[in-house]
């Protein structure tokens, strides 16, 4: 489990400012597909049942059963897959970088990480009314990269998140700026 005190790669001094997932309704979202679908097998069997009681001695009933646990179990991988992205996708705003750590599959994790100096724009976006009325979104940021690594989905307070890495990159910008200036009069 990430711990906010031990952080990957961590640098000297560095703090985490904050430790985000996807918003919480995201997961909620999951639960209730999982209960309609596992809901729907049991309203199926109940059908079943109510359509030939003598079902369960006749030859189709192993097939019958067969069939329902290969459908639960689909069900169960999918929902174990829908908390394993949810729990394990997270993303870590420090006073240094930003760092991105993304599961993909169950054994397949990018992290990806970049100093707050090089951010060149960052960008909050909430579209649709489930995601303005439960106030999430996703946070882009742009760097120098040809490819966009730090796409924060689904986070709680985009507009927040962003106002946070705006002022920590233009703070360390600063702090970069006058580390040279000392440099270049201490060579003069």
């Amino acid at each position: 489990m990430l711990k906010a005190h031990r952080i990957p790669n961590q640098l000297p001094g560095e703090e985490v400012i904050r430790i985000m997932r996807r918003d919480y309704f995201i997961m909620f979202k999951r639960i209730i597909l999982f209960v309609i679908l596992l809901s729907l097998l049991l309203v199926f069997m109940f059908a079943f049942y109510s359509f030939d009681p003598t079902i369960t001695s006749s030859l189709y009933f192993p097939a019958i059963v067969l069939a329902g646990a290969c459908y639960f179990l689909f069900i169960w991988l999918f929902f174990f897959f829908s908390f394993i992205d949810y729990y394990l996708d997270v993303w870590i705003i420090t006073n240094e970088r930003i760092i991105n750590i993304e599961q993909n599959g169950f054994f397949s994790r990018t992290i990806s990480e970049e100093r707050l100096f090089r951010i060149q724009d960052v960008t909050s976006e909430v579209k649709g009314v489930l995601p303005t009325v439960f106030k999430y979104g996703n946070v882009i940021v742009q760097t120098a990269a040809e490819k966009n690594r730090f796409n924060f989905e689904q986070v709680s307070a985009p507009d927040e998140v962003r106002d946070i890495i705006i002022r920590l990159a233009e703070a360390d910008r600063e702090r970069q700026s006058s580390e040279i200036k000392a440099e270049t009069v201490g060579i003069l």
